[in-house]
């Protein structure tokens, strides 16, 4: 098979995508050619077995305002949604009282700054797909936002891979299919390629932390960005216990062959290894996707990579058009951003409660989120009324999209004294007590 990358590097550079971006799809195109299967033995990791503990770290203390100064907070903002039915933002999406993931988001920040009299710096990293919608729902409720000048940092794209040929895809009745978004790990040549990083370390930024926007129980804390300042560390991930309901998702390990840390997804997990992936008594934490890095450090590390981080790949079959099933099969490359933890020589992990961990992934994950279980605070945060959140699970027949639970949920319910909840039929839902099926 002939030489495809000339192609692929000749279209990415008429597309205007920066070197870091080049650099990186570069390095997923050759783990796909040479046939990488990023398959993680057992055999050559070993378990996480002593971690800090949010609960167990001592309190922020020292002056706030300064550590704050230093800091800038980034969502992923890059999703549709669009397995909820979504066309636009994720972050848009009506939350509670009016407000949308958006608004609490730009409005925790907001009391932030008020509270400690410090402007923590505000990015939002968005997509090709996300930002129009998302720079004009600024414009019309947080148009204050919009004028900052770190509001914005854009995903970059990447050219999707004819399975075939292993060219670049073609699809001349629509050229906008060729692209794809190359995974939420395109926020560190995003930074690098697009100036940012060296503007924000400049700006004297040396603390960033990443959550997606959809989780809205990632708040910026201030005990963690103590903890993470005074640790020295480059990286440090918020994960979470395992519980029988996580055992199908990866989980973090320790590499063997050099005592880094590193996530094993599903996909990296050899079939005779199944069940030791799916034993959370071994394998006791997953990722959150909150992540804190320090930017000096993270440029130190790029720079010794040569620009671009080593990150597994994921590969995602698909088609080129993915609403028409008869066209020409892909590759869509990505990484994944908490894959840097095994990128850095001092990265680090914390346990943290579920309460940091509530993103909105299904219309079930929605429906209790504007129910009564929860209220929003002065400081704009989501806090749940009850001691243990209900476990909902609604049929994907009738609930699966958003405009569908919308239509048969005329007002939000109550689930104050409920425990759990699952509906396998079509019906009106005003009040649930106790376990209902």
């Amino acid at each position: 098979m002939a030489d495809q990358w000339p192609a692929f590097e000749a279209k990415m550079k008429e597309a205007k995508l920066s070197n870091a971006a080049i650099g990186a799809f570069k390095m997923n195109y050759d783990q796909l050619v040479a046939g990488v299967t990023g398959l993680v033995p057992e055999n050559d990791i070993d378990l996480v077995t002593d971690l800090p503990r949010l609960d167990s770290l001592p309190p922020s203390n020292g002056d706030v305002q300064s550590l704050l100064s230093a800091t800038a907070v980034l969502k992923l903002n890059g999703g549709l949604g669009t397995s909820m039915g979504l066309e636009k933002a994720k972050s848009l999406l009506e939350v509670k009282d009016g407000k949308t993931f958006l608004d609490l988001i730009a409005e925790q920040v907001k009391h932030m700054r008020k509270e400690y009299n410090s402007n923590v710096k505000f990015i939002l990293m968005n997509s090709f797909s996300t930002s129009d919608d998302t720079k004009a729902f600024l414009k019309q409720r947080h148009s204050d936002l919009l004028q900052e000048p770190y509001i914005e940092l854009m995903q970059n794209m990447s050219p999707k891979v004819d399975v075939a040929t292993l060219a670049p895809a073609s699809w001349p009745a629509d050229p906008s299919l060729e692209w794809c978004p190359p995974g939420h790990g395109d926020i560190y040549p995003s930074l690098l390629g697009s100036g940012m990083l060296d503007k924000l370390i400049n700006d004297g930024i040396k603390y960033l932390f990443v959550s997606n926007s959809d989780n809205l129980g990632a708040t910026l804390d201030l005990q963690l960005l103590h903890y993470f300042a005074s640790s020295g560390k480059a990286f440090a991930m918020e994960v979470c216990e395992r519980t029988a309901a996580d055992k199908k998702g990866g989980h973090l390990a320790i590499r063997r062959k050099d005592g880094k840390f590193t996530l094993r997804e599903s996909a990296m997990c050899p079939d005779a290894d199944k069940s030791a992936f799916e034993d959370i008594s071994k394998h006791k934490y997953f990722n959150t996707n909150n992540l804190w890095v320090n930017l000096p450090q993270l440029k130190e590390t790029l720079a010794a990579a040569g620009g671009v981080l080593a990150l597994p790949l994921i590969k995602n079959k698909k088609t080129v058009n993915p609403r028409d099933s008869s066209t020409p099969p892909v590759f869509q490359l990505e990484t994944a951003m908490g894959s840097a933890i095994e990128c850095f020589e001092s990265a680090g992990a914390v346990v943290v409660p579920r309460t940091r961990f509530a993103p909105v992934k299904t219309t079930g994950d929605l429906f209790v989120l504007r129910s009564d279980v929860y209220t929003i605070t002065p400081a704009a945060t989501v806090e749940a009324t009850v001691p243990a959140v209900p476990l909902v699970k609604l049929d994907d027949k009738y609930f699966k999209l958003v405009d569908q639970m919308e239509r048969l949920t005329p007002r939000p319910p109550s689930l104050v004294a409920a425990r759990s909840l699952t509906v396998k039929v079509c019906i009106l839902l005003m009040a649930v007590q106790g376990k209902v099926m």
